[in-house]
């Protein structure tokens, strides 16, 4: 296995917690470059290490008027200074199979939202820049339907991509009724069985309300972030994905369903307790 493949790999440690986390999308570089260097300060407490996410592009709003965010060339300009700020990997969403090998250029990580898992060109396309993926499952799959977006992504990835894996798949609920989700903590077990890649939970999205919000834009009930995590871990998931901010309420999106920044350290301290006693 090459260096590089050997460094993807450890992105998604089966054995070890690690943890995706940033805002939902790029502001300007002080909030980025706020919330990246509370991560990187806190990475050191997480086995597994931190990977910076965020979004150049929210192609998924609900309302044609909602905040999209700096776009691929600006956005991926800052994802650059914030990984020469502070050396923390970097994962971002792509929505288009153009976009893959662009972004591959800057950031490790390319991620696949999850209304689009299915769309074949683009997992191809993302497997084939040899970089890691995450694939985040549709809210209207069962686990087991995720092995087909699995080996999309592996079909179209180079040898030594395949030879890392250097892929996971991530729960994000289902939608259970009209403007909720629910968390099936089956889900993790049955992902890791039918897909053969680490499962990462995807504790804010998960108490998104979509519709619920001001305007018809997405709600959420995030004091419920905390046990649906704890309870994740405990269930088996071996990552967490965790969007966060210093003043969520007063963030462009998603904002009702993200950990405010101060609670994340507290929130891990009480992760990695619960992830050592279910191992131990």
């Amino acid at each position: 296995m090459t260096d590089a493949a050997t460094m993807t790999a450890s992105l998604f440690p089966a054995d070890r917690l690690f943890l995706i986390a940033g805002p939902c999308q790029l502001e300007d570089d002080t909030l980025n470059l706020r919330v990246a260097d509370a991560l990187a300060r806190l990475a050191e407490h997480v086995p597994g290490g931190i990977i910076f996410k965020a979004s150049f592009d929210k192609a998924n709003r609900s309302n044609v008027d909602g905040v999209r965010g700096p776009g691929l060339e600006a956005g991926l300009a800052a994802l650059a200074r914030v990984r020469a700020a502070t050396g923390l990997p970097i994962l971002t969403d792509v929505h288009e199979a153009s976009q893959c090998a662009t972004a591959a250029e800057v950031v490790d990580v390319l991620q696949i939202p999850a209304f689009l898992c299915r769309q074949t060109d683009l997992l191809l396309a993302a497997g084939a820049t040899g970089k890691a993926v995450n694939v985040k499952k549709g809210q209207w799959m069962h686990p087991e339907g995720m092995r087909g977006a699995v080996r999309k992504v592996e079909a179209g990835a180079t040898l030594a991509s395949v030879e890392a894996g250097a892929l996971a798949v991530t729960e994000r609920g289902t939608f259970f009724g009209y403007g909720d989700l629910v968390v099936d903590m089956r889900s993790f077990a049955r992902l890791r069985e039918s897909c053969d890649v680490p499962v990462i939970f995807d504790a804010t999205h998960s108490v998104q309300r979509p519709g619920q919000g001001a305007g018809g834009t997405s709600g959420g009930a995030r004091e419920f972030i905390p046990p649906l995590t704890l309870a994740a871990i405990a269930a088996g998931a071996q990552g967490l994905f965790i969007e966060t901010h210093p003043e969520p309420d007063r963030a462009p999106s998603d904002g009702p369903n993200m950990l405010p920044l101060e609670q994340l350290g507290d929130l891990m301290a009480r992760v990695v307790d619960i992830w050592d006693r279910v191992r131990s």
